[in-house]
């Protein structure tokens, strides 16, 4: 006989664990699956080059209403890495040095013009689709609207730069909106967005939430349980997974991120508006690589391009002999983060005094249960299927912060997607639907 449950979450990822903390909270019976064995998903804290460091998902802030809640709720600390003391950037292929303020002065002009109507566009990021023309600007990419502003060769590559760091993909494939969602989520402020999405991080890491949610969430969480198919009709599912267990239940949360949801094993099949961006894919397809070099150095900031194989690095931690920087490139398949001589070599491109003593990071693109990093969107994607992502089809509710409102990609939207879905979920239990 199959095990049975209220509800089934698939996926032990943010958004999984808060769907089932909400719901187990209101007394339904949850039984979280996840793949993997480990909680967390996208956000990973492992211990790495005498560090714990995070693999995926880091950075949080006060204006994200979801993350930040649940950081005071469990009392958690929040951090930041060392100022940067020192910042180079490429004109061309020169290197510029100076310091951050000064690059930040370079890529302003630039900023404000590509984002200066963010809130005519988006006046509310808790609700993206209020402005009926919003798909008139959704069919563009990032990198056309960058080159509308024609820049100078130094402007140019430092925003390009700057918004790979952001966005991790390939401008040309990124939407524009994702660029107007996200400063739509600061009141249309690029500085605080910037600040908002990379600097400040948990003290004890991504770890620290992860745990206290699923410690907090009276589910029976079971690791190492990918799922293999599941079948549903109007009064329930039957999920089969691992080495063929099955559990039934009255609803099935999924919280598998957008790339991997066609893959999934389901009968019948899911409408062509949960499918057809699943199959598009997003546009993120990036690296993130973690590197330990010899001491002491001065904390620094680098930019790029594009073009390179690293567009941003950053020093994350000083210590008395070695420092661990951080880096960010458009492009998965153009850097292995495990490999020492490839990360030396993109180093060298702004600096030839580094020495690299071992490096570390996640491929996610490789990783089968990720197939993606943190959501950018390709154009069209937004106005095509935000609402078709967020809608539940029949007894299966699907969350993630591939399909948040506000902060979509981030921690913040995870929980968001969660807390929203975990709603639905619970209402649709009650008799009646009361």
């Amino acid at each position: 006989m199959p095990g049975q449950a209220d509800v089934v979450v698939i996926g032990a990822g943010v958004a999984g664990l808060v769907t089932a903390r909400e719901l187990g909270r209101r007394g339904a019976k949850v039984v979280v699956l996840e793949a993997r064995d480990r909680i967390g998903g996208r956000t990973w804290t492992d211990h790495r080059l005498g560090r714990d460091l995070e693999m995926g998902g880091t950075w949080v802030h006060w204006v994200q209403p979801h993350v930040w809640a649940e950081i005071t709720r469990y009392g958690l600390e929040i951090t930041r890495g060392p100022r940067s003391e020192e910042t180079y950037w490429l004109a061309g292929d020169q290197v510029r040095r100076g310091t951050l303020d000064d690059f930040m002065r370079l890529i302003d002009p630039g900023m404000t013009r590509l984002l200066e109507d963010t809130m005519k566009w988006i006046p509310r990021p808790n609700a993206p689709l209020t402005v009926p023309r919003l798909a008139d600007v959704d069919q563009f990419n990032l990198q056309e609207m960058l080159d509308d502003l024609e820049l100078s060769i130094d402007e140019r590559n430092a925003n390009e730069a700057a918004w790979v760091g952001h966005f991790n993909a390939p401008l040309d494939q990124c939407a524009y909106t994702s660029a107007l969602r996200w400063t739509a989520a600061t009141a249309g402020s690029w500085h605080l967005m910037h600040e908002a999405s990379a600097i400040f991080r948990l003290t004890g890491g991504t770890r620290s939430l992860t745990e206290a949610i699923a410690a907090d969430a009276e589910a029976d969480i079971r690791l190492s349980a990918p799922v293999r198919s599941l079948t549903h009709d109007a009064h329930g599912a039957e999920i089969t997974y691992g080495d063929g267990h099955t559990v039934t239940a009255r609803r099935v949360v999924i919280t598998v991120p957008q790339n991997l949801l066609h893959q999934l094993d389901i009968t019948p099949a899911l409408p062509d508006g949960k499918l057809r961006p699943s199959l598009e894919k997003t546009a993120s397809r990036g690296a993130k690589a973690w590197i330990r070099v010899r001491g002491p150095i001065k904390p620094f900031f680098a930019y790029s391009s594009q073009a390179h194989p690293l567009a941003v690095v950053r020093t994350e931690f000083i210590g008395e002999d070695d420092a661990v920087l951080v880096a960010f490139g458009p492009d998965a398949t153009r850097i292995d983060v495990n490999d020492p001589r490839a990360i030396d070599a993109a180093l060298k491109v702004w600096r030839d005094d580094l020495e690299v003593l071992e490096v570390g990071g996640h491929d996610w693109m490789a990783d089968p249960y990720s197939q993606e990093t943190w959501l950018i969107q390709q154009p069209h994607q937004l106005t095509r299927y935000h609402r078709a992502q967020q809608e539940n089809t029949g007894v299966l509710h699907f969350a993630s912060s591939d399909y948040a409102n506000i902060w979509a990609g981030f921690i913040d939207g995870a929980i968001e997607s969660g807390t929203r879905v975990a709603r639905e979920v619970h209402r649709d239990l009650q008799p009646s639907g009361g």
